[in-house]
Formats: structure tokens, sequence, C-alpha cells
């Protein structure tokens, strides 16, 4: 039986993983590679015939498919592709030239800044920089004392003479750390870890199950690797050996990318390249959303929620009203609830003039109390059961009516779904929120043959697509607010974390899973602020708050209230605080998220994408850079009291204080309710606007640069009309600053222990803008 907590019931869920089969004591069945001939060479790579221990022989692939980018293929034919690709591509390569040679020994393909080299007999495969130092080393197979087999090399394997999985095994020197994997809520090192690539509806954020899986890691010595395939993989990261990363594909071939860096930015420019560049949202969407809450709604609620917001003055673009816009155990049929809805298109209209954008709750299921369950049913909407008929399943956990899944293998399930949609789009709706998606069940048919383990996990790429498609027809941009995701997914921003619960290590291990997922290529992530299980008090109320106010996106949301005015006064201001000063901060985050979407960094970063020669960037989770010169370390603990690392490298400013810290080492702190540890690199120039209930149309306007330090520094700052490049020097007592482009910049402030006594903006000289402080709210 499978280890669990003992007098736990066991966590059901309608769409578990199958497992892979276990060889019963003494059974070979992994078929090795032992040695390979080359059968071919052209412009971009290598085809070899390999040899396995059954003597059995199959084909292998080692190819370029970008600069520093790596192919390696094992297959029975090469034409093959995954199972997954049925429903859609995950990875799009394009040719690219190589330095093919070969000699009686080797065979080596150059990718410019990687090298592949086979070991022709007996079989190896490294993975090279230009100079000669080894990336990665392919892990031949190790046996322990009584010869059982400790890791499963290059190969597939049978059980009961059925084919099990393919597999590849890798060198992991004792000190290599490993990142990514998607949105888990693990520590952020995934050594000894077994992620599995099988999205879950995670009931919370709290383990390593997910929401968002991706096939792909990052590795501290300079190099990442891409699986492409949609099925379970399944990856051992030195827990069954602590000095090798297995990888085992329950799929047609083994089809895995090399990505050569050195720095993980560069991994992850290389992975988005593959995989498709992060769709960047509209403005508007980077302002705060705020959500009905997970209770009974109505038209009079909802006008009354928007009234007091703008008459309490808290910054707020969207509001998100969830399930119960529709009726109550019809989900999710996307229609109103006429009797809590009468007048939809008068509220939208009343709500627009207001400034206000509205995201509606969907989800791909329909339950079958739905009236339009008989006829979708009918016409073959949904997907079915190996005996034809239609799959109803518990996807709500007991909680609600059965549902049953649409097909979105099925054009005309998709046309019908999308038609559900449109209306609600012309109505004056913005956007929807695109929930669940986990659930396909692994004995699941749909219409185009697909099993459900091959469907599983790019469902949630077809649903999202879907959505993304009709909303951009209809209004003109493609940002959907996501629950699930797969390989490829940063084309649908925004992706939030799920269902955690309303505590304080629940806040903890949902910036774990944003830390994550931003290692993963996906750069505009966010949470239920507040946590959505359960009812915050009001210190976690106003920290997690904080915590999303300096995350990409944010949305407050829960089963319970999270609007401001349901909790105690002094909490109710220091959150408004918290949303005014990211509304302040828009041009940064904004130029931020520009920056994200052309290179598929992300802007929630873990300190190592802009440190990754400092040894403890590879362990600090539970801090992060916003953009590259914010510091956030939420407060996770009603103490207020925390460590927090500095990176080393820099020099950093106390956001509150003015104290100049040196970077490379701890601090402990203490901060009071009404602020967070927030620190900012020295020489860093932020952009901050007058603080605004909305998020304002058009450019940029009354900037103020901010100069932490009054020291050298550069800056390029992403608007509508055009870039604009900000440059300080110091010269003695005069801070020189030039603006090159057209944003508005109105003055410049400087904040440090020692100012400049003299600013020239633009060779005139201009007397210092006064320090707002970004908190005392």
């Amino acid at each position: 039986m499978l280890y669990r907590p003992p007098l736990v019931p066991f966590e059901t869920f309608v769409a578990d993983p199958p497992d892979l089969p276990v060889r019963a004591p003494g059974e070979e069945g992994a078929d090795d590679v032992l040695r390979a001939e080359v059968a071919a060479t052209d412009a971009h790579g290598v085809t070899l015939t390999a040899t396995c221990a059954s003597g059995r022989t199959v084909v292998a692939r080692v190819e370029a498919a970008g600069h520093g980018i790596l192919r390696v293929r094992l297959a029975d034919d090469l034409a093959v592709r995954s199972r997954s690709a049925r429903a859609l591509p995950l990875v799009r390569p394009a040719p690219h030239p190589a330095v093919v040679t070969v000699d009686d020994a080797y065979a080596r393909v150059d990718a410019g800044a990687a090298v592949a080299e086979v070991r022709l007999d007996p079989w190896g495969l490294r993975f090279l920089t230009p100079d000669g130092r080894l990336l990665l080393a392919a892990d031949t197979g190790t046996r322990d004392i009584s010869g059982r087999r400790r890791t499963l090399p290059f190969g597939r394997s049978t059980v009961d003479g059925e084919p099990a999985a393919w597999h590849e095994s890798f060198v992991a020197p004792g000190d290599e750390r490993f990142v990514g994997f998607g949105e888990k809520f693990t520590p952020l090192d995934k050594r000894g870890q077994r992620p599995l690539m099988w999205n879950f509806d995670a009931f919370g954020g709290e383990s390593d199950r997910s929401h968002k899986n991706v096939p792909f890691y990052l590795s501290d010595r300079g190099y990442g690797v891409l699986v492409d395939s949609g099925l379970p993989v399944q990856f051992d990261v030195c827990a069954s050996t602590h000095s090798s990363v297995q990888v085992l594909v329950p799929d047609d071939l083994l089809d895995y990318y090399v990505l050569a860096g050195p720095t993980p930015a560069q991994v992850l420019d290389r992975l988005d390249a593959l995989t498709g560049r992060p769709y960047l949202p509209p403005r508007w969407a980077f302002g705060a959303w705020i959500s009905s809450g997970f209770f009974p709604d109505s038209q009079q609620r909802v006008l009354e929620r928007a009234r007091l917001i703008r008459e309490r003055d808290i910054p707020c673009d969207v509001l998100h009203l969830d399930c119960y816009w529709q009726v109550a155990g019809r989900w999710s049929e996307l229609r109103w609830d006429e009797r809590a809805f009468p007048d939809p298109a008068a509220m939208l209209k009343d709500l627009a003039e207001q400034g206000f954008r509205v995201c509606l709750w969907m989800n791909p299921y329909l339950m079958t109390d739905s009236p339009l369950y008989a006829d979708a049913e009918a016409a073959g909407y949904f997907l079915r059961r190996p005996d034809g008929a239609t799959y109803v399943a518990d996807t709500w956990h007991g909680s609600y009516p059965v549902c049953a899944m649409v097909d979105l293998t099925n054009p005309a399930a998709v046309r019908w779904f999308q038609g559900l949609l449109r209306p609600l789009l012309a109505q004056g709706v913005a956007v929807f929120k695109t929930d669940f998606a986990e659930a396909v069940p692994a004995d699941a048919v749909a219409h185009n043959g697909m099993t459900g383990v091959e469907l599983h996990n790019v469902y949630a790429l077809l649903f999202n697509d879907a959505v993304a498609d009709v909303t951009e027809e209809v209004a003109g941009h493609r940002t959907v607010w996501a629950r699930s995701s797969y390989l490829g997914g940063q084309r649908h921003s925004a992706q939030w974390s799920g269902d955690v619960n309303a505590t304080w290590p629940g806040m903890a291990s949902t910036l774990r899973g944003g830390l994550s997922h931003g290692l993963s290529g996906v750069p505009f992530w966010s949470h239920d602020t507040g946590g959505f299980h359960g009812t915050p008090d009001a210190d976690l109320y106003v920290r997690w708050t904080q915590f999303g106010a300096l995350s990409p996106l944010v949305r407050l949301h829960g089963t319970t209230s999270r609007l401001p005015w349901d909790f105690p006064p002094e909490a109710e201001r220091h959150a408004v605080a918290a949303l005014r000063l990211r509304y302040r901060l828009l041009p940064y985050l904004w130029s931020a998220a520009v920056d994200a979407a052309r290179t598929g960094a992300p802007m929630l970063r873990a300190l190592l994408v802009d440190t990754p020669d400092d040894p403890t960037a590879w362990t600090t989770d539970l801090q992060y850079r916003l953009g590259r010169d914010l510091l956030v370390a939420p407060v996770l603990d009603p103490s207020g009291e925390r460590a927090v690392y500095l990176p080393a490298g820099d020099d950093w400013l106390d956001a509150t204080t003015g104290e100049s810290h040196r970077g490379g080492r701890h601090l402990r702190v203490r901060v009071p309710i009404d602020r967070l540890p927030l620190y900012v690199r020295r020489g860093a120039l932020v952009p901050v606007t007058p603080a605004a209930p909305t998020v304002a149309e058009g450019p940029f306007r009354d900037v103020t640069l901010v100069a932490w330090g009054g020291a050298d520094g550069v800056t390029v700052i992403r608007d509508e009309a055009g870039d604009t490049t900000v440059t300080a020097a110091r010269d003695g007592d005069t801070l020189h600053v030039r603006v090159d482009g057209p944003l508005d910049v109105r003055g410049v402030s400087v904040v440090g222990a020692d100012p400049p006594r003299r600013i020239v903006l633009d060779g005139e000289t201009v007397p210092p803008t006064a320090f707002e402080p970004w908190f005392g709210g």
C-alpha cells in the first residue's frame, strides 16, 4: 500500500493518474541502448541506429533545434510524435544549422552555445559548452550491491512483455540543484522529490499536487531539460539515488531538449522560443481584481460593492463574479441567473461608467441538472466512456451534482461552447476566469479517439485556447484568469494558484508555487489574496494583501468576503494602502511585464534568476524580486518577524527607512503591520505616478523618478508611446538625470544616506521632489 499518514482518509479524485506497472522481483524488462551506428548525417544533426540489450534496434536522433538547443529522440520510428500531439503540439522546434562531425568513436552536434557528444560503442551521451565544460552527462545505468537497478538509462522498459515507458537518466553531482516543473508548492530545490506531470484539482496549494505542471527543469549548472510529452511524465530528482535524475515517459517515444544558459534567464528565453512567447495582458489587468467571493450574489449586491469601492477610494479595475452569477446547481451553463441578475446589460453598462471591468467565473463542465444538458448530450458534445455512454463524473468532490465534460477535441462542441460565451462578451463582460479543467478521467474517450490519459494534461490548454480565441474575437484581447495549464501555457495570461487555505503556512506554500511556476517559463501569475478556503484573521489579511499587491497580478478572492471593509478599520486601511502602492508603481510593473513577455523571465523572480552564481539564491524560496530592482519578503508569521536574505552583488536600501545594507547577507527583521520588508537595489531608478482609482489609459503621466541611493544607474521604462531610457550619473554632489524617450517625467526624488545637493534633469537644475513614503497608510 502506498504510504500516507495513518488514520487519514485517502484523497479521492475523479482523475487519478495511472500508475506505471511494477515488475515482478527478478524481472529485467529494461532494454537499454548499448551501442549505436551512424545511419545518416545532415545539416542539423545525426541519425543513429541504436542496438539495445535485447538485440532489438531502435532509432535515435540528435539534432540542433535552435542556438544552444539540442534535441534528442529515441523511438521505433522517428516519424512518431507524442500521443498528446493529436490534440495540439506542445513544442514547435525549427530546423537549426549545426556543425556535425563523425569519426569511428564519436558523433558530435554543435548547436552554438551547446554541443552534444555521442559515444558510439559503448553508448554514451554528454552535453558540453563550446569551451568543453561539461553541462550534463547521461547516466548509463547504476546497480546496487545486490545487482538491482538503481537507474533506468537511455532505453525503454516493458512489463509482462508490454511497453511501459521510455526513459533516460542523467548524472547528478552531489551539490547540483534543480528548480521548475511548474507550479509546485514544495521547496524550491526539487532535489529528493519525484515531480509527476499530471494536473490535479489540488485541494489547495500545499503539496506536490499541482494544477499546472510543466515537464521542464533548470539546473544551477547552467542548463535546462524539457520533455515534449503530454502524458504523465515522471521525474525522479535524486530521490531513488542521490546521484541521478531519471525521466520516465509513458509515451510512444522519448523526445527531450537540452537548453544551454549559462544563466537561468537565457534558458527560459530558449524555452519560450520553443513553446511560445508569453501573452502580455492588457494594462488594466495589472490593476486590482476584487471578487464577490464564493457565496450567493445578485445584481444589487454587485452594484453596492462597486459603489462602496469607489466611495472608500479603493483602487480597483476588475470586479470578479464567481459561480453564483449562474443558477446554483446548473454550473457551468454560462447563462445569467435571471432572478438574481434581472438586467445584466444595464449592470455592466453602469459598472463600465464607473471604470470597472467584469470577470465571470466558468468551467468546461456542465451539471446534469442544467436545461442545456439533454440537447448537448444528444449532440455528442461531451467526453464519453469506453462503452460510448456520456462520461458523467463527480468533478466537485461530492459537493454539487455530477457533471459532464465538454469534449474540446470535437470542433462542433467547441463552436457550441464558444457560442455560449460570445453573447456575454458582446453584452460587456471583459474576461473569464477559466476554472477547473483537471478532471479528465484516465478511462475517458474523446471525439478524436484520444484516451483520457492522453488528453488529461493538454485538456487545460484546449480549454484556455477556446476561451481566449472567442475573447479576442469579441473583446480584442486574449486574457483568461486560468487555474490549470501545461507546457506552453504561458500563452494564457493570467494564471492563479487555486484554492489555498487561508492560513499563514498556506501563504508560504503559495509563494513557493509561484516561484516554481515562474522558473517554468510562465511570468504572469497570481493567487487568491487572503487565501481561498476559510476566513483570514485581520493580520493575515493585511499581510497577504501586501504580498498580493506586490505580485505580478492581484485578486482578492475567497470562500468568504475579502472586501476590505469587512475587516477591522485598521486592517482595511493597511490593505488599501498596499493596493495604492501597487497603483503608484504601475510604470515600473508595466515595464517589468513587457520585459517578461519578450523574454520569458518571470516578474516574480526567484533570487537565482538575477544572481545565479549566489548559492543561497537557489534555496531561498520565501522571498523574491519583483522585476529587477525590488526585493519583496512577505511576512509569513503573526509576529511580524522574519529572516531576509539580500542577494550578493548589490547593495540594498530599506524602502521605508532608506538604510543601506550590503548584499550577500541575512537580516532578521521585525516590521509593523503597516508595511512589509521591501528593499530596493542601490542605483535603481523606479518610476512612480500619483495613486489613482483605476489604471489610466494612454501614456503614463506625471511620473516621478525615485533614485535609490542617488547613485549611477540606468533603466528602460516601457509605455504605449514607446520606450524611454533613463540614465543617472553621480558627479560629486550633483546627480545628472537624462531622459531619452517620450515618458512624462516631472521630477526626481532621492532616497539614501548620501543624497546629492543638486539634481540636473535633462540639463536643467531642478529642486528634488519630496519622497512620498511607500508605506505608512
